[in-house]
């Protein structure tokens, strides 16, 4: 080991051990970050929510979802019987849910049946205001602590104050055919809707729009409990599907470097650590490298094989020979870009891949049609042959 290296060894290691003593004789400050993960102890985390569910709902079974709302309950969407094996609420509490237009279309379909939807959140999906014909707007003119309260005179006494943590987002639309006011925020002299109720089939969505309410910070605070238990009383008590978009980062606590990480001193050594040995590669590298030999690669001769067996077969006019293998070969291209069984091409086949490739439907549905049709056909034609990889190519393409 040459003298300079060691001297750089040495440099880094007194750099280390320098920033591990002062991060930690330096009180570790508030984590105001806004999680509401039910995990987190922190003042905007849900930790304190979700450990009284059980006391909320005491006849209720609470249940974790760890996947989208669509990969979780279309799993108990029975085709056979069209309706779902379970019920019960999904609940979320998230300022910016990750919900897609898929997933809260499953939540609709989940809603119709005679579930409940409980989403308190600043913004929900598009297409899901646009289904309940409702609008939210941002009035930055709000400014300072707001009164929450319910238009319930049962709930008269369980209006709360927050000053903290506010959004200024209220519900500027609804629909007065379906939907019912619950509660009010009030800024000064002026009160907005933040808690509305609307039906869906046989369903209910309730919407709530300060999730700030339940975070730990606030339910603390002096007698705040009782706003977020009159909130939950709307809901039925039944089983409990709580969603956190936070959930699938668990997964990482099984990382050998997790405690590192967590240190925002060790982190940055870590990193510091990381970027001097590449540095210290990229320069070393440099002056010793000697020069690449450039190989040319061998020839692909797999498209000219391709062809060739096509245009054999073309020739001969073994058009159900190539119709069978251009149908085999699209399923198993199915199966392994989006993990579909091909077994039964029926509507649910259908509706699945539409979902996962994102395409036309109505396309879809007319590829698959076409090669049920040509299966069940005795003897296939060069015109038969043409349209089936014309619809192919375009599956593709599009």
């Amino acid at each position: 080991m040459s003298k300079t290296l060691k001297i750089y060894i040495g440099i880094l290691v007194l750099l280390f051990v320098g920033i591990i003593i002062v991060e930690f004789s330096t009180p570790p400050p508030i984590n105001w970050q806004r999680t509401y993960n039910e995990t987190h102890k922190i003042p905007y985390g849900t930790f304190v929510f979700y450990e009284e569910l059980d006391q909320l709902f005491p006849e209720s079974k609470v249940q974790e979802i760890r996947a989208t709302p669509y990969e979780y309950f279309d799993d108990y969407y029975s085709w056979e019987d069209t309706t779902y094996l379970t019920t019960g609420t999904y609940m979320v509490i998230d300022e910016f849910p990750e919900i897609d237009n898929t997933s809260a279309q499953e939540l609709m379909d989940f809603a119709s049946f005679g579930n409940d939807i409980f989403m308190s959140s600043n913004y929900f999906p598009e297409n899901l205001m646009d289904s309940l014909g409702i609008e939210t707007q941002n009035d930055y003119s709000f400014s300072g602590k707001a009164e929450l309260s319910f238009t319930n005179p049962t709930f008269a006494n369980d209006s709360i104050t927050i000053e903290k943590g506010l959004s200024n987002i209220y519900f500027s639309k609804i629909d007065t055919f379906y939907t019912t006011v619950l509660g009010y925020q009030k800024f000064a002299d002026s009160s907005y809707v933040n808690y509305i109720k609307t039906s869906w089939g046989k369903g209910y969505f309730y919407l709530h729009l300060q999730p700030i309410a339940f975070t730990n910070y606030h339910l603390l605070k002096k007698d705040n409990k009782k706003y977020a238990s009159s909130v939950m009383s709307y809901l039925s008590d039944d089983t409990i599907y709580f969603d956190s978009r936070n959930k699938s980062r668990k997964n990482l606590s099984n990382s050998p470097l997790r405690f590192i990480l967590s240190q925002p001193a060790l982190r940055w050594a870590w990193y510091l650590v990381l970027l001097t040995t590449v540095i210290f590669m990229i320069f070393n590298a440099k002056r010793r490298q000697r020069i690449v030999k450039v190989i040319t690669p061998l020839r692909n001769t797999t498209v000219e094989f391709t062809k060739t067996i096509g245009n054999l077969y073309y020739e001969t006019k073994d058009h159900d020979n190539l119709v069978d293998k251009k149908i085999t070969y699209f399923l198993e291209y199915i199966r392994r870009v989006y993990y579909l069984d091909t077994q039964v091409l029926d509507e649910k086949f259908i509706k699945n891949l539409t979902l996962k490739s994102g395409k036309d439907q109505s396309d879809i549905k007319k590829l698959i049609n076409q090669i049920a049709f040509l299966k069940s056909k005795t003897s296939c034609n060069e015109g038969d042959l043409l349209r089936l990889n014309k619809a192919i190519e375009a599956f593709y393409n599009s």
